[in-house]
């Protein structure tokens, strides 16, 4: 496997970024289904609630909304929403309530 350390093409960029580039961001197929996941990685054993494939219009709202319901804390980051707090099953009641699909996922 070659990596491109150098080249003269002032478009090369361009190339390579739009061939990798994808509709959706996460590890999880884009099928119309909200995935939620505790994750506590890289945080200092404080756990997180991760919610991969909300629609990309509806993120900002989706996630004040979720943010006020809960009391709490959260960011977006690269399209996944994090709520802070262990809070998995309100935050699947709550998305569910706004009419998503809603899939548990991880251990």
């Amino acid at each position: 496997m070659t990596k491109l350390v150098y080249s003269t093409d002032p478009d090369w960029q361009s190339k390579q970024g739009a061939s990798s580039q994808t509709a959706h961001s996460g590890p999880y197929p884009d099928d119309g289904l909200v995935r939620i996941r505790r994750e506590t990685k890289g945080r200092k054993g404080t756990g997180v609630v991760c919610v991969y494939g909300l629609p990309a219009d509806r993120l900002k709202d989706t996630a004040s909304l979720l943010k006020k319901q809960l009391g709490t804390g959260g960011a977006v980051k690269q399209a996944v929403l994090e709520i802070q707090g262990d809070r998995l099953e309100q935050v699947k009641d709550l998305l569910e309530k706004a009419g998503f699909k809603v899939k548990k996922v991880g251990g």
